[in-house]
């Protein structure tokens, strides 16, 4: 069953998509560690990608889905897709390209986190630039003594200031709110507390799928 995951700023979507990739056997898909790993390839459109983001523009809403659909047509397993859809037009494309791989979405959910939560939460936020140049979340599976065992350099993003986050979540739900009303439409919508435990997010968001 494919999956959308979607969630607030600070809600814990990267972390929940990762557990869920492990405890399911899916294929976790980051439309962020996606172009970049199309970037890093040199491919003539990974040079493409490179220059649109330099010139600080969007990729466009047909090749995120026509990048998108070559790593989804590359595995068998069920996807999570994380960071994508975030407009309706994209939920109409997705479903319109797994329909072509013969593929159908089974759920489309939320990790809700009140403002004031994600506010708090990710003004503490810390991450580990690794030796090699790789960047992990703090949290409950990389913790602080996980980074200084492997020589990593512990940072705070300069976009985690209350000011941001606010901006951020703004944004979120400017783009987001269509997209749920979109999915609620179709029978596939799902929502859980992201405001608790991780490992209880973790169990609801398992209870949700197996419904």
């Amino acid at each position: 069953m494919d999956i959308v995951l979607m969630g607030a700023p600070g809600a814990g979507k990267g972390t929940q998509a990762a557990r869920l990739e492990k405890a399911l056997n899916c294929k976790h898909i980051s439309t962020g560690d996606v172009l970049r790993e199309e970037i890093a390839s040199g491919s003539e459109l990974g040079k493409k990608i490179a220059v649109i983001i330099d010139n600080g523009d969007l990729i466009s809403d047909e090749m995120m889905v026509s990048i998108l659909k070559n790593v989804v047509a590359g595995t068998d397993k069920p996807i999570i897709f994380d960071g994508f859809p975030r407009t309706v037009a994209q939920a109409q494309m997705l479903d319109d390209m797994l329909k072509q791989l013969g593929r159908k979405l089974g759920k489309a959910i939320t990790i809700d986190l009140p403002e004031e939560a994600a506010v708090k939460r990710l003004s503490s936020r810390k991450q580990c630039k690794l030796p090699n140049g790789e960047v992990k979340q703090i949290g409950p599976d990389f913790t602080l003594q996980d980074c200084q065992k492997l020589g990593g350099e512990i940072f705070a993003r300069p976009d985690d200031t209350p000011e941001h986050i606010r901006h951020r979540f703004a944004v979120y739900h400017k783009q987001t709110e269509p997209v749920i009303r979109f999915y609620r439409s179709t029978g596939l919508y799902a929502q859980v507390n992201g405001d608790q435990d991780p490992q209880k997010v973790f169990e609801d968001l398992l209870n949700v799928l197996k419904n």
